[in-house]
């Protein structure tokens, strides 16, 4: 870097893309919201969920620039490699989503007629089989799914052999990107703790999936907005 505030500018930018990164895609917060309040989620699980899928999501990030640095590719060949991997995870997330509503839509159209106890109510084992199943679907998706504007960030410091800069650009937005997805599902946690939701309890798996399937669209959506 030619200077200290070349780099303290660089780290600011790195953090604050970090916050805009994940504020303007719902999907790093809503789904989990959803989840918790439909599956009763208490506050420690949920938070460990963002924290497990936000640090696999910035982790395949840096694992695919520092593999990048390595080989000697340059930006455009590393942003190339996450578009792709880009394109590929908001199909995935789609079609996830989708197959999920459908599913919650089937059981709850199916047992709508059935109030005795069932393995499909919040808490029971097949909800908690359920939940594991979707979260693992969620982290592979976030695990999966690239921070693309982590690489160029990362490989200007990098151009000059900075590697302590490359190293507190890298902290600079995971910590933004993580302290954001937190914060951001703390504050719908709590906001929705107080809601009642009565009798769309039968209907809580769709309404999550729901949101999901909105996410995905969303993402779609900001893709063909940025795309024109």
């Amino acid at each position: 870097m030619d200077s200290p505030h070349s780099l303290t500018a660089l780290i600011f930018a790195a953090a604050s893309l970090g916050f805009a990164h994940t504020i303007v895609g719902p999907g790093h917060y809503l789904p989990f919201a959803s989840l918790a309040k439909f599956g009763n989620w208490s506050y420690f699980r949920t938070m460990c969920a963002v924290f497990a899928c936000g640090f696999a999501h910035v982790l395949s990030s840096l694992a695919i620039g520092a593999a990048g640095l390595a080989l000697g590719a340059g930006v455009g060949a590393l942003e190339r490699v996450e578009g792709s991997r880009a394109d590929i995870v908001k199909w995935v997330f789609l079609a996830f989503a989708a197959a999920y509503l459908a599913f919650a839509l089937r059981s709850a159209f199916r047992n709508r007629a059935d109030s005795r106890p069932s393995s499909e109510e919040p808490g029971g084992a097949g909800a908690r089989r359920g939940d594991r199943t979707t979260f693992w679907l969620l982290f592979a998706i976030f695990a999966f799914g690239p921070c693309e504007v982590l690489i160029p960030l990362v490989m200007y410091p990098a151009a000059s052999f900075d590697w302590l800069g490359v190293l507190a650009v890298a902290v600079a937005f995971s910590a933004a990107t993580l302290i954001t997805m937190l914060a951001a599902v703390s504050a719908l946690y709590f906001g929705l703790k107080g809601v009642n939701t009565g009798g769309l309890e039968r209907w809580g798996n769709a309404i999550t999936g729901l949101v999901f399937l909105a996410c995905a669209v969303f993402m779609l959506l900001g893709e063909g907005a940025h795309a024109a």
